[in-house]
C-alpha cells in the first residue's frame, strides 16, 4: 500500500513545491531535492556565503586531482627534465613558482598531485565506511539479538580506541611496511575507514531501533512483506538522511588522519604518490634554515581543503536543524510584516 512509504513526518506542501503561474503549487525538479543544491537553495546571507565558499575550495580541489598531469609541469617523482635536475632547496623562480625541496621535486606539482591522493583516499575511506557501516547499523538495528550485541561491542571498543593510533596500527598490518601505490595509498585509505565505521554503525542502528516500533514498519510486517523489502522500502531511507552530513565532516578528518600518517611517517614514499603530510615532514630542517616554501605551500593545502570541506559540513548540519530553519522562516515573516506596515 502507498501509505507504507509516508514518512514519519510528511513535508508540509508548500516546503516541497513552489507555486506555479496559476497560483497552484507544483512539484520541485528532482535536482532541486539533492543535497548540496537543496542546501544552496535553502540557504540565504552569511550561511550561503560560507557554503558557497566551500563549496568552490572543494571544487579547486577536484579539478585539481582530475587535472593534475595536465596543471603540474612535472611528474610527482621527477627530479629533473631534459634540462638537467632540479636544483634542491631553489627559491621560487620562473621555472619553480613555488620552488623545490631538499630532494629536488618540484613544490607546485608535489602539492597539485597531492590533491589526487587525498581526493583518492577520501573516496575509499569514506565511502568504503559508509558501505560498511550503513548495512552493519540496519541489519543490527532491526534483526536485534545476538548479532545487536556483538556488533555493539565490537564498534564500541574500536570507537574507543585512540583514531591516530589505530590508523597507525592498520595501516602497518595492511602494507607491511611497503609504500607501494596498493601498500601505501590504499592501505592508509583502508586504515582510515576502519575508524570511520563505528560512526555510520551508531547512527543508522539508532535510528533503526526507532524506525522499526514505528506504525508504518509494523504495519508492512503484518501486511507480510519480508526484512530485506522493509528495510530496504521503508528503513533504509529514513535512517540515512544524516549520512550526508556525516560525511562532509568525516571527509575533512580523513585529509588530517592522511596528513598525520605521513607526518609521521607511516605515509607514503615520494616514489608512489604525493602527500602533503609526507612533505612538511621532511621541510622540518627547511624551517629552521629559512627556507619556507617548502613547508608553506603543502601546509596551506590541508588548510584550505579541511576549511572548504568543514563549511560544507557546518552549513548543511545548520540547514538541517528544523529549528534554524523555522527562525528563518519567522525572521522572513516578520520582514515581510514590517515592509506591509511602512
Amino acid at each position: 500500500m502507498s501509505t507504507l512509504n509516508t514518512p514519519e513526518i510528511p513535508p508540509a506542501a508548500p516546503a516541497a513545491a513552489d507555486k506555479d503561474s496559476s497560483g497552484s503549487y507544483a512539484q520541485k525538479p528532482w535536482w532541486k531535492k539533492l543535497p548540496v543544491i537543496s542546501h544552496v537553495l535553502q540557504s540565504s546571507g552569511l550561511q550561503r556565503g560560507m557554503l558557497v565558499t566551500g563549496l568552490i575550495i572543494c571544487g579547486v580541489v577536484l579539478i585539481c586531482a582530475v587535472f593534475a598531469p595536465l596543471i603540474a609541469p612535472y611528474g610527482y617523482a621527477d627530479l629533473g627534465d631534459e634540462n638537467g635536475r632540479f636544483v634542491p632547496q631553489q627559491a621560487p623562480s620562473a621555472e619553480h613558482i613555488w620552488g623545490t625541496t631538499v630532494t629536488g621535486f618540484d613544490v607546485f606539482s608535489r602539492v597539485i598531485w597531492g590533491a589526487r591522493t587525498a581526493v583518492f583516499v577520501i573516496v575509499v575511506a569514506v565511502l568504503a565506511s559508509v558501505f560498511l557501516g550503513v548495512i552493519l547499523g540496519l541489519l543490527s538495528g532491526y534483526i536485534g539479538g545476538w548479532l545487536d550485541r556483538v556488533l555493539v561491542v565490537v564498534a564500541d571498543a574500536i570507537y574507543a580506541f585512540p583514531s591516530l593510533l589505530l590508523a597507525i596500527v592498520m595501516t602497518i598490518v595492511i602494507s607491511g611496511g611497503q609504500s607501494t601505490v596498493i601498500g601505501g595509498v590504499l592501505a592508509a585509505g583502508i586504515s582510515i575507514t576502519v575508524v570511520f565505521v563505528p560512526q555510520y554503525f551508531r547512527v543508522v542502528r539508532s535510528e533503526t531501533v526507532r524506525l522499526k516500533a514505528e506504525p508504518f514498519v509494523e504495519s508492512a510486517q503484518v501486511l507480510g512483506d519480508s526484512n530485506l523489502r522493509i528495510i530496504a522500502r521503508h528503513i533504509y531511507p529514513n535512517a540515512t538522511r544524516n549520512i550526508p552530513l556525516i560525511f562532509t565532516l568525516n571527509s575533512s578528518e580523513a585529509i588530517l588522519t592522511l596528513a598525520a600518517l605521513g607526518f609521521l611517517g607511516f605515509g607514503i614514499e615520494p616514489t608512489s604518490a604525493a602527500e602533503w603530510g609526507y612533505d612538511l615532514n621532511k621541510s622540518l630542517s627547511d624551517v629552521t634554515s629559512g627556507i619556507w616554501w617548502t613547508a608553506l605551500f603543502p601546509g596551506l593545502a590541508i588548510v584550505f581543503t579541511v576549511i572548504g570541506i568543514t563549511l560544507v559540513g557546518e552549513s548543511m548540519n545548520d540547514l538541517n536543524d528544523p529549528r534554524l530553519r523555522l527562525r528563518k522562516k519567522s525572521r522572513r515573516g516578520r520582514k515581510s510584516k514590517e515592509s506591509k506596515n511602512v
